[in-house]
Order: structure tokens, then C-alpha cells, then sequence
């Protein structure tokens, strides 16, 4: 069997930022009250002519270009989302015709904030059983378009945006340089109520306190095991990269897991909760901007809606 690595990562958000003293102009909030509760100061909202797939098609450019690969290159094309509107054509197909990727699989997978890991998991397996010989993997969502806006303690949480990786065979022997470690995954079904996107229009509403707890208690021991799985101890971490679903989760979450040398992203604080697209987007800007280096290991693990999560240890590119 072949390794698989990550070979470069990217990321888009819209250019249009709204801050909280916008959202003060909309709702009964204010900068206090928002920065106290989830650590948020800023987020990008696209626009009506801004759809899922032209956010997910911007940060794949971007990946593709910085792995120095043709989009001829790239066989499978995995898009995590679940702020789709249309069912078919999927995101990945169309993605994959903005970009001109030829005879591609794609699919789409909605696990909603975990969406990425679970995706960049299958693209690993996928190239790990020779199905796939170089993957795009991209989480996308557009939370702006399920948002109730009259809704405060919805809609201060909220960005969209896009991040990206090409995952590529490896020869085995090569996946402690750049690999991607075995997945943890898994999900608690019967607290699916706890975050939703539903009804007709769809719309985004959580049990805030619930989510809170869980992600708090139950999700460091998970973490830890991921970190297992991989062969190494948390505190061998560079960077932990959780879903930047509020400071208040991420902080305490990631000093439980006990990465006490690790850079821990923190791209909630400007980006706001961009569900499948936080993990990438955070990732990629801390590549950018040269906060871990490559061979670096980084956890990635995603958590949320569905009260799913998946994580793995990578190797940064």
C-alpha cells in the first residue's frame, strides 16, 4: 500500500468583513459581549454572487498552485460542506469544472464542522488503496446564507470562507516526513439535535451549553487517542489546529489535550465559525505565515455538527 502526505495547502475568504460593532447595528450586542462569550472580533460574509463552490474553487487554485501541479493532476475531489443549496451537479463537480480538472472523481461529504477531517481521511484512504493518486480535499461553507440574523446568539458566530490540501501518494517509508496518521472518528448520534441546519429555508441554531460541555469534557481523551495513533505524545505537537468554533471550546480544549509546546490556531478571533472550512482555512494561514514548518506535526481534529468529530496527526508541507 501506499503512504499519502499533504503536498501544499490554501485558503479564500470573501473580501467583505463584518466586525461586531456591525453587528451591534443589527442586533441587541456589542463588542464586550461578543469577545467575553466566544472570542470572536471579526468574520468575511460573502455575497449573494458568492457561491459554496466559487469559495471552494478560489482556495483549490491556491493549493494546487502552491504544490506547483496542473488541475489535470488531480484525480478525486472531495469538498466538505453543508451549506450546499443545490443537490447535483455535487460541489466537487463544479469545482472541478471551474478549475478544469478533466475526468475527476467527485464527492461531497457533509459532516458539517468535522467535514474536512472526515474528508481529508477518505482522500488518505483512497490513496492508500491505490484509488487515488492526488486528492483535493477542501472545506467550504457559506454560514452566512443559513443564518437567522435577528438571532444573536446565532448569528455573531458565524464567517464563510474556504481552505484546501492536495493529498498525494507517498512511498511509506516517507510518511514521517509528510504524512497523514491513522483517523479517530466518530460521532454521538443520539446529541444530533444539539447543532442543526434545517427546515425549509435551512437554518443554523445550536444548544450552545450542550456543545460546550462536550466539546470540553468528552473530546480531550478522543484527541489524545488520535495523537496515539500516530505514535506520538501530545507534547511532540507543533500546532494544534481544532475547529474554530469558539475560543472558549478551543483554549481549554487544547490544554487538556496537553500540547504544552504546540502553537494552538486561533483564527475563530477574525475568521468567526466557518464550519468544514475552519480547520483548512486555520491551517493554511499558520503555514503562511510560517508559525510551523515542513515535517512539523500538526493535529488537525474536527467536531460539531451531528456531535461528530475525526482527527489526525499530518506532517505540515
Amino acid at each position: 500500500m501506499n503512504g499519502s502526505r499533504i503536498a501544499a495547502v490554501g485558503h479564500y475568504q470573501p473580501a467583505k468583513v463584518l466586525t461586531n460593532e456591525d453587528l451591534a447595528g443589527l442586533v441587541d450586542t456589542n463588542d464586550e459581549w461578543i469577545r467575553s462569550r466566544v472570542g470572536i472580533r471579526t468574520r468575511h460574509i460573502a455575497g449573494p454572487d458568492e457561491p459554496v463552490d466559487e469559495l471552494a474553487a478560489h482556495a483549490a487554485a491556491k493549493a494546487l498552485a502552491a504544490a506547483g501541479l496542473a488541475a489535470s493532476d488531480i484525480d478525486l475531489v472531495l469538498v466538505a460542506t453543508s451549506t450546499a443549496v443545490d443537490r447535483s451537479p455535487n460541489m466537487a463537480a463544479r469545482v472541478a469544472h471551474r478549475i478544469g480538472i478533466p475526468s475527476a472523481a467527485t464527492m461531497d461529504l457533509n459532516v458539517v464542522c468535522a467535514g474536512f477531517t472526515h474528508a481529508l481521511a477518505t482522500a488518505d484512504h483512497a490513496v492508500r488503496a491505490g484509488g487515488s493518486t492526488r486528492a483535493l480535499v477542501i472545506g467550504a461553507d457559506k454560514m452566512s446564507a443559513v443564518t437567522d440574523w435577528t438571532d444573536r446568539t446565532t448569528c455573531v458566530l458565524v464567517g464563510d470562507g474556504a481552505g484546501a490540501a492536495v493529498v498525494e501518494a507517498c512511498p511509506p517509508v516517507e510518511q514521517g516526513i509528510a504524512g497523514i496518521g491513522p483517523v479517530l472518528w466518530g460521532s454521538v448520534p443520539e446529541m444530533g439535535h444539539a447543532v442543526r441546519i434545517e427546515g425549509t429555508p435551512s437554518v443554523f441554531a445550536q444548544e450552545g451549553q450542550s456543545v460546550y460541555r462536550w466539546a470540553t469534557t468528552q473530546l480531550p481523551r478522543i484527541a489524545r487517542q488520535a495523537c496515539e495513533r500516530a505514535g506520538l505524545a501530545p507534547e511532540d505537537l507543533a500546532a494544534v489546529v481544532l475547529h474554530q468554533a469558539n475560543l472558549r471550546i478551543i483554549e481549554p480544549l487544547a490544554e487538556k489535550i496537553g500540547a504544552v509546546n504546540a502553537v494552538v490556531a486561533r483564527d475563530v478571533v477574525e475568521s468567526g465559525n466557518t464550519s468544514a472550512a475552519s480547520i483548512p482555512l486555520a491551517f493554511s494561514k499558520l503555514v503562511e505565515r510560517a508559525e510551523i514548518t515542513t515535517g512539523d506535526p500538526v493535529l488537525l481534529f474536527g467536531f460539531g455538527g451531528n456531535l461528530s468529530y475525526a482527527g489526525q496527526v499530518v506532517r505540515c508541507p
